[in-house]
């Protein structure tokens, strides 16, 4: 049993905000242990990958033409409590800008709130670590760059319930997530881009009780005139003009990243991961809950996700079939080739725009 306690305070406003104990403590409860491995078990899992990680990123180098620069990829094989409790951090140091702006004055914060949202992150991130094989964090610190997380009992799980053979399947996986890592460490500026995307986005929350009125008001204004508002569309209605304009930018990044980091597992793997279609339709069955789970995921946008990655891929495939995977990577040359949503919806618009063709 995991018991292993955080310290979260270290002079961080966004105690403030959210209960983190609380978080974690409910994260552990609804991502479970998983199905169990014996310490041999976890052993092999840890050798299979500190072997294949290194190897992943000399062959997603080669395909993509991406050269890059800082410390090797390495493997933290870890349970679906570290993981939790890893992003837990993570999400703590993104929000501390957030907090120190809107909690300005010494009040005190009240508790039930805080473990209300507690419980909320918790339990989102709990049901997120039962379902993610592999991560690249993107916001680590510097010394930690170059690490991918992978979640061991999820990897075990998938294998045991489909029958994969293990070694193909962690190469894989890990593929996709070195791919992550190459894109980021070959495009110097791509970090900072994002980063800047998240913060500036956290400047425009407001909690003023006159301005929530007011995006209220517009929105139900919107929808009565016909906007969409189903699903995303309904979060997208209470964003202001300037918020908009950055969920746009943001999910058209997202696609890309994602969208590539599925062209090239897929591309790399043939020829080198036995039952290649097998492992495509077992995760693919692995993603088609049914029932109450279903609408949990329709609730936190799991499928729109799903969309949004599979039209990227479509973006890049289009793309390297238009002008070659030198063409193609003009996208990581400056923020100016980063495709639209609506380029990423139609690559031939970016494809004129950028690789002039």
């Amino acid at each position: 049993m995991e018991t292993t306690k955080v310290d979260w305070s270290m002079g961080s406003q966004a105690v403030r905000l959210v209960d983190w104990d609380t978080a974690a403590d409910i994260g552990r409860r609804v991502g479970g242990r998983g199905p169990a491995l014996h310490a041999i078990e976890r052993a092999r899992l840890r050798e299979d990958l500190a072997e294949i990680v290194p190897h992943a990123q000399s062959l997603v180098s080669e395909f993509t033409a991406l050269s890059v620069t800082g410390f090797r990829s390495r493997a933290w094989v870890m349970s679906r409590g570290e993981w939790v409790s890893t992003n837990l951090q993570g999400l703590q140091r993104l929000l501390e800008p957030l907090a120190r702006r809107i909690l300005t004055d010494n009040r005190h914060r009240s508790d039930l709130r805080r473990k209300a949202l507690g419980f909320q992150v918790g339990g989102l991130l709990g049901y997120v670590s039962r379902k993610v094989l592999g991560q690249y964090d993107v916001f680590l610190p510097p010394d930690d760059e170059g690490l991918l997380y992978f979640v061991g009992p999820n990897l075990a799980e998938v294998e045991r319930r489909f029958h994969l053979p293990p070694h193909d399947f962690h190469l894989w996986v890990a593929l996709h997530e070195v791919t992550h890592r190459v894109q980021f460490g070959s495009t110097p500026w791509l970090r900072p881009y994002l980063s800047g995307l998240v913060d500036t986005y956290l400047d425009t929350v407001q909690l003023d009780a006159r301005q929530l009125l007011d995006q209220l008001r517009r929105a139900v204004e919107e929808a009565r005139t016909g906007s969409e508002w189903r699903g995303p569309g309904g979060l997208f209605l209470l964003m202001t003009p300037e918020q908009r304009e950055l969920f746009a930018k943001m999910q058209s990044l997202m696609s890309l990243l994602e969208g590539h980091a599925s062209y090239v597992m897929n591309s790399v793997a043939v020829g080198r991961v036995r039952d290649l279609e097998r492992m495509r339709r077992s995760l693919k069955d692995r993603r088609r809950p049914g029932g109450m789970e279903r609408t949990f995921q329709r609730a936190i946008g799991f499928e729109s996700k799903i969309r949004q990655y599979e039209a990227g891929e479509f973006f890049v495939r289009s793309a390297v079939e238009g002008v070659g995977i030198e063409g193609f990577n003009l996208v990581w040359q400056r923020e100016d080739n980063l495709p639209s949503l609506e380029e990423v919806a139609n690559p031939q618009l970016w494809l004129a725009r950028v690789a002039g063709s």
